[in-house]
């Protein structure tokens, strides 16, 4: 997913400022208190700024965080992560899974139902399935559900060998069960059943109106709270689903996420009571945010990674020789000292630590090693110069893309100077776009250099790796190499974790060698919340946070 899920890593701040790093087991359940009991009935409303416009509220065409967030308060899958992180039945009341990995007959829970008080059926997970893989739909994350017979093929234009959407495993056997084929075993399977793209759509609402997910008034929704107000660029807001079948463990009336992208208007509206929630404080203000215990700091880990994109198809970012001097010739540590400032590690890998290596014991990220390159000042301007441009010399100008969040805008500045020093090269310039805007440059390799940022949809290696074979929906870098393709189709074909993850980890040896991409640091996840905010989830991976057992307590 585009930049953040969070794994847990706590700071504890009073006048001490506690760290404690947890592994990719268990969410963070923030603000855990009692019930209010004895006292004065407060308001259920919570006010979360997300930070950015929705990019679509479509789960099968969702692309960002904010677009993830939003929608999974509003929407549920076969299964869903609950409070402790650990993986339980939602939609699905239960399942079986055949002998040998690659048959899951899922039952739908009688009492799931729609906000329009619809039954949940099998066929809704059934239409939603088959359309994401439909060519045409031009779903990004169809590739997510290439582990289901035939997917790939079918959602390949140029493969005829698989015509018809009735040949891809997934089968509404009858109204409330769903057999699901596997291509191969995949232990990770199930996990995805909790991501939007495996979502549900209600089949009769999509049929009718394409665009069902644009308006509130149209927007038929499973999940805890239902959308009520969609002010573009301002705010959206939902409240409590009554239909939802888990609706008793739903407290709050009502939850508003302001759509607010300056970090330091976001502190303001917390400052000023405008919000309760923020998870994007300004990275210059994290001192005195973490000397006042009222701002509620805590820094999250976050199974993220930070790095640059380059458009490997247009000059001279085809050169593998530019691409490795540029990615020698930053300095991290300056960049997570002095400008992020909240904990990042720098990265020399892609893959972020926290996630099991096949030995779950072991970690992916150490067992590789987070030291693919170094940052070699004499070699990159030996690489630079081999390339045809000796001291920077004759380099051409070009551009590096951001968002508008101030941070990745400071780092854009700070890297742009390190290039200018380093090597020579003049004429860098640093823009910025509105989130949208954006996502559709570097979809459309409208870019030569791009900010880029990629949490974890799950807890396995293959949600970083998966994104860059070949003509991926989100492998927006123009590279390919067929070896990387087969590494991957490797590990999707085994249920043996020891050759899948030495796939994984010949698959990133083969990514970092051609260096499409230029890791920067893996992330942490600063957030601020009033205290009197309780049960705020901040999830391993997914969303930003979920509020589904959200209350206030004053």
């Amino acid at each position: 997913m585009l930049r953040k899920s969070k794994l847990l890593f706590v700071v504890a701040l009073t006048l001490v400022v506690v760290f404690a790093l947890a592994g990719c087991g268990a969410p963070k359940n923030e603000g855990k208190g009692s019930d209010n009991a004895g006292k004065e009935e407060v308001k259920q409303k919570i006010t979360y700024n997300l930070g950015s416009e929705p990019e679509t509220l479509d789960p099968g065409k969702v692309t960002g965080n904010p677009d993830m967030t939003a929608i999974n308060a509003m929407m549920e899958g076969l299964t869903r992560y609950n409070m402790d992180g650990e993986l339980e039945p939602a939609m699905a009341k239960d399942w079986d899974i055949s002998p040998d990995g690659t048959v899951y007959t899922f039952k739908i829970r009688e009492d799931a139902k729609w906000s329009n008080g619809d039954p949940v059926t099998a066929e809704d997970f059934e239409f939603a399935w088959r359309q994401i893989l439909d060519p045409e739909f031009a779903a990004d994350y169809a590739y997510e559900l290439y582990y289901l017979k035939n997917a790939a093929a079918y959602n390949d234009f140029e493969d005829t060998s698989v015509t018809s959407p009735d040949q891809i495993g997934v089968e509404a056997v009858d109204a409330k069960t769903l057999e699901v084929t596997l291509a191969a075993p995949a232990p990770q399977f199930l996990g995805l059943t909790a991501f939007p793209a495996y979502f549900p759509v209600h089949k009769a609402t999509a049929t009718a109106n394409p665009d069902w997910h644009a308006e509130p008034e149209t927007y038929v929704n499973n999940g805890p709270f239902k959308m009520t107000v969609w002010e573009h660029d301002q705010k959206i807001v939902f409240e409590k689903n009554e239909t939802y079948w888990d609706k008793d463990s739903v407290r709050l009336d009502e939850l508003v996420m302001t759509l607010v992208s300056s970090e330091s208007t976001e502190l303001a509206m917390f400052e000023t009571g405008d919000i309760d929630v923020g998870d994007n404080p300004p990275n210059e203000e994290m001192d005195r945010l973490k000397a006042d215990a009222n701002y509620g700091l805590t820094i999250g880990g976050d199974l993220s990674t930070y790095y640059y994109v380059f458009n490997t198809t247009a000059k001279p970012f085809d050169d593998v020789r530019v691409r490795k001097a540029l990615t020698m010739a930053i300095d991290r540590e300056a960049i997570v000292e002095n400008i992020a400032k909240a904990g990042q590690i720098p990265a020399f890998a892609y893959v972020p630590f926290g996630l099991d290596d096949a030995d779950k014991s072991k970690d992916f990220r150490e067992e590789g090693g987070n030291d693919y390159f170094a940052e070699n000042l004499e070699k990159a301007q030996e690489l630079l110069a081999e390339a045809g441009y000796p001291n920077g010399e004759g380099f051409p100008e070009f551009e590096i893309l951001n968002t508008d969040r101030e941070l990745y805008l400071n780092i854009a500045q700070a890297i742009q100077e390190m290039w200018k020093q380093n090597l020579g090269i003049e004429g860098v310039k640093v823009i910025s776009q509105e989130w949208g805007s954006y996502l559709k440059a570097r979809a459309e390799l409208d870019y030569l250099v791009a900010a880029a940022g990629w949490g974890a949809d799950y807890a396995d290696p293959m949600t970083f790796l998966d994104m860059y074979i070949k003509d991926g929906g989100n492998n927006d870098t123009g590279w390919s190499d067929e070896r990387y393709d087969q590494s991957i189709a490797k590990a999707n074909s085994t249920n043996d974790q020891a050759v899948r993850m030495q796939a994984m980890h010949e698959a990133e040896d083969i990514l970092m060698e051609a260096m499409p991409l230029m890791p920067i640091y893996f992330y942490t996840n600063p957030y601020i919340m009033k205290d009197y905010v309780k049960d705020v989830v901040v999830p391993d991976f997914g969303p930003n946070m979920d509020f589904k057992w959200a209350y206030v307590e004053k």
